[in-house]
């Protein structure tokens, strides 16, 4: 008995010493490593925070071994999700102000204003998000004359759910040196009765947000961890954050140098003097999970509060075209400089008439087909004969799907039945390219991917609404949804080698669900649940 236990240990050490070391195996899951042939696999061997190899179960564990071995009990796997447009520094700000999402009245926002006010004694500032006046039952834009008798001592900004408009009280207004009649380019500042109403549009907003106090080191840690906690909760690994200042990049690579933020980020620097002198001449910055590569410009403002620029008035309010945020002259400079470096040139643009204006200075300075992934962002309403010149340059649409199903209540209002039909075209700015990145501008809309790949299958917003679908001609596949916010999200950040599919070589970030996005009922897939989460091939959540 003693030489045959001994014998059996001896060849247990020599199998041992045939196979490879892992540090991770995840065996029996369905995994959907989104590759080019959409292939599935069972298992997969992790070392040093990348994938070494996937296969079935049998193949796996008996190529590798480790001492840890995660039992996926058939549940789908899926490369960590990504957003390719949000706000990820904003979103962790927001999470400490007053939330403002799912008013009903001007009141409500009054009342939780209040309730945070009580909660905050002594507060600098008061600042909220996330009011729509849309959704309320007279639909006017608010004023500020209720938070100019409450507050008249605290500076008071609250922004609407699209960050294109926002109402400040008259200490907020008197800090930002706003005063009445005063005009500026791409902006409008709201007047009733000779008085400042405390309404103000795109650019005027910005005069009052620039006087918030920059933030502390600590707000920073305090606001990126929250953030970042609710996005691994998600099943996002990845996140695009678009429009940032040097300050902002600054103490984001900080934390993580500290191991203190864990998120991976594609950033993009706004369209400032500042940082361009900071970056430009150095050329993109890449550690391990920070890359600032792109340079985000803002052409217009939202559909939302009528900023959009169109080429013809709005349905809904006749002779108003809404405005450009800059000069033509400004945009056409930002394209020639940044064609003469590795940057990508990424642009905010809502309306018809912004579109084809940066598409055709796109189209200028890249001249053909080309790999430099210049990107509109939003790319929401497209002039019928305009989608080709995507297609012409090489152009990237960067979508959010949750944005149809928000707006869809108004859409036609504002745009009419004709146009609308060149809104939120999803399959028809897919077909340009062949591929289409995904995200959802949170905190505009909710962070959750479920919830964009639900919007963008069955073109319903979290209700069920409408039961067939907003314009379900351009509903997208599910392989194309889980593209959207997996590999064709990373190539929209230059980081396909790296993250995005599940493969031999590349980072192990993924997730594992409680039910298969590919084959779930439709009525079940918002109910998707994150199971566990992992960075790196470190777990980063498991659900409780």
């Amino acid at each position: 008995m003693r030489s045959f236990a001994s014998l059996m240990l001896l060849l247990a050490i020599a199998a041992c010493s045939r196979r490879q070391a892992a540090d991770l195996i995840v065996r029996n899951a369905r995994i959907y490593t989104i590759d080019s042939t959409f292939h599935t696999a069972q298992a997969m061997a992790i070392r040093d925070g990348k994938i070494l190899a996937l296969g079935s179960d049998e193949d796996i564990l008996h190529a590798y071994h480790a001492d840890s071995i995660l039992n996926a009990n058939g549940h789908s796997l899926y490369p960590g999700f990504m957003d390719a447009h949000s706000h990820f520094l904003a979103y962790g700000r927001s999470l400490f102000e007053v939330n403002l999402f799912g008013c009903s009245s001007w009141d409500e926002v009054l009342n939780r204003v209040a309730d945070f006010a009580r909660a905050h004694p002594g507060i600098s500032w008061i600042r909220g998000f996330g009011w729509d006046q849309s959704i309320w039952a007279d639909k006017n834009f608010p004023d500020n004359k209720a938070l100019n008798l409450t507050y008249p001592n605290t500076p008071v900004l609250l922004s609407r759910v699209d960050g294109h408009a926002a109402v400040a009280n008259a200490k907020a207004l008197s800090l930002a040196h706003i005063v009445p009649g005063m005009k500026l380019e791409g902006g409008s500042i709201g007047m009733a009765n000779g008085q400042l109403s405390g309404l103000l549009l795109d650019n005027a907003a910005d005069l009052v947000k620039n006087r918030v106090p920059p933030p502390t080191p600590a707000e920073y840690a305090l606001w990126l961890d929250a953030a970042q906690k609710k996005c691994f909760g998600q099943g996002l690994t990845t996140v695009s954050d678009c429009g940032l200042n040097y300050h902002d990049i600054e103490a984001m690579d900080s934390l993580q140098r500290q191991g203190k933020l864990l998120m991976r980020l594609y950033l993009m620097m706004s369209d400032d003097t500042a940082n361009f002198h900071r970056y430009l001449a150095r050329g993109p910055y890449k550690t391990d999970r920070l890359f600032l590569k792109g340079v985000k410009v803002y052409a217009d403002g939202a559909l939302g509060s009528r900023g959009a620029c169109l080429l013809q008035p709005y349905s809904d309010k006749p002779g108003w075209q809404g405005f450009m945020l800059s000069s033509y002259a400004h945009y056409d400079s930002i394209a020639r400089m940044l064609i003469n470096t590795d940057f990508q040139m990424c642009t905010h643009a809502i309306g018809d008439s912004a579109n084809r204006t940066m598409l055709k200075i796109y189209n200028r300075y890249l001249n053909g087909k080309n790999d430099r992934r210049w990107r509109i962002e939003h790319a929401q309403v497209i002039a019928a004969e305009d989608f080709k010149l995507f297609g012409a340059s090489s152009i990237i649409p960067s979508v959010q799907p949750t944005h149809a199903t928000s707006d869809m209540r108004w859409a036609e209002d504002r745009l009419g039945p004709i146009r609308v039909k060149g809104a939120y075209a999803n399959q028809q700015l897919l077909a340009q390219n062949g591929w289409l990145p995904l995200g959802t501008d949170f905190p505009v809309e909710d962070i959750s991917p479920f919830k964009t790949f639900y919007a963008a299958v069955c073109r319903k917003n979290a209700a069920g609404n409408p039961p067939g679908g907003f314009q379900m001609e351009n509903a997208l596949t599910r392989e194309q949804a889980l593209r959207g916010i997996t590999i064709w999200a990373a190539k929209a950040s230059f980081l396909e080698k790296e993250i995005g599919s599940l493969e031999a070589g590349k980072k192990a970030d993924f997730v594992i669900l409680d039910r298969d996005l590919m084959q779930a009922p439709d009525t079940a897939l918002l109910g998707a649940r994150v199971l566990q989460t992992f960075s790196g091939g470190r777990c980063v959540f498991k659900a409780p």
